[in-house]
């Protein structure tokens, strides 16, 4: 989602809100940028964040539904 601000979580309970991650990492002062993956109940793996230097961060995205 570029451009559109995401709250990323990390293993300490940090909060980081950023638009892309280009800007996520200079937020965490650099490191090399890897993908996060979960493996679901049913097989499939899903990727749910990235892990940046010493930060795992899971990332959550706004919601919005129809009333």
């Amino acid at each position: 989602m570029r451009g559109v601000y995401t709250l990323y979580i990390d293993q300490w309970g940090n909060r980081f809100y950023s638009p892309t991650v280009k800007h996520l990492r200079e937020q965490l002062g650099g490191g090399r940028i890897q993908k996060m993956y979960q493996d679901k109940r049913d097989g499939r793996t899903v990727h749910v964040g990235y892990v940046i230097g010493q930060h795992w961060l899971t990332a959550y995205r706004p919601l919005e539904l129809a009333a």
